[in-house]
């Protein structure tokens, strides 16, 4: 009985980490009529980290750095250029169209870890990058001309940029074993600190402190990179990784269906076909299988 409930617990603590994940990229495309996009990504991360040093007093973990310039490195990719870049990219771009793209991050992590870490490309890899190749080439439709192409390019390198900070971070891990909490603390504190400067000498729109943008900053603060980050951990405590790893496919796929029902995103048929795509490659990349060994 005790399996079973602690079972239970983890996917429904899974799916409610998938919702809320996904509904902030709509958040954060909603907020974007009330403050510009660096200015909004600075203070989420800022008040993010202060909460992240708070659960390591809180569970009494140590609060010493991991290595400094290889921390670095991750806060300025996981936390300054996703973070940043996908921003940026709603201005122009469409929530869930904008999530899905960030969302192919796996694809780059597999290519980046052949090259930084030396992992072996399988043949399903190569088929799952495949897949992905042809999902964006249908996602974008490069022969409809140039249309969105600066919000789009804006996204994969935000998933690309998410890529390099998950690699940088397995090395890290291979190297130094910090804690999981530890290190996130600390790279999204110097990721959140470049945001600051970012916002500090880009040009934006001024903050207008009303209940709109007050709300979605503490949704993105409290139930995205708190609440959902804590979730996340007890998914990954009590489910196998396999299992676990069906989040990075959740998140796209809810991410376009509330985009589609809260903001009438729609996407084209087109876009449909690369989507189911960029899943497919999703599967096969991370390695999932689809019936019971």
């Amino acid at each position: 009985m005790t399996a079973t409930s602690h079972s239970r617990g983890a996917v429904l603590a899974l799916l409610a980490t998938i919702v809320i994940w996904a509904y902030s990229w709509v958040v954060m495309k909603q907020v974007l009529q009330h403050a510009g996009p660096f200015d909004f990504a600075a203070i989420r991360y800022v008040l993010g980290a202060l909460v992240l040093f708070g659960a390591l007093l809180v569970m009494r973990q140590p609060l010493r750095p991991p290595p400094l310039l290889p921390t670095l490195m991750i806060g300025l990719c996981q936390t300054t250029a996703f973070q940043g870049l996908g921003q940026w990219a709603l201005v122009s771009g469409g929530a869930g169209r904008v999530a899905l793209l960030a969302y192919t991050m796996p694809f780059w992590a597999v290519l980046l870890a052949w090259v930084i870490l030396h992992e072996r490309l399988t043949p399903r890899r190569w088929l799952g990058l495949g897949l992905a190749a042809v999902g964006l080439v249908c996602i974008i439709e490069p022969w409809h001309g140039l249309g969105n192409t600066t919000s789009t390019l804006l996204a994969i390198g935000a998933g690309a940029a998410w890529a390099m900070g998950t690699v940088l971070s397995k090395r890290v891990f291979l190297r130094h074993a910090p804690t999981p909490l530890n290190l996130t603390a600390w790279q999204m504190l110097f990721g959140a600190l470049m945001l600051v400067v970012i916002a500090l000498f880009v040009p934006q729109r001024s903050i207008e402190w009303n209940w709109q943008f007050i709300g979605g900053l503490a949704y993105s603060v409290v139930m995205a990179s708190s609440i959902a980050w804590g979730l996340w951990l007890v998914v990954l405590q009590r489910l196998p990784t396999a299992v676990a790893s069906l989040a990075s496919l959740g998140v796209p796929i809810m991410s376009v269906l509330l985009a589609w029902m809260i903001l009438h995103e729609q996407p084209s048929a087109m876009e449909w076909l690369g989507i189911g795509f960029v899943l497919l490659g999703l599967v096969a990349v991370s390695g999932l299988r689809l019936r019971k060994a």
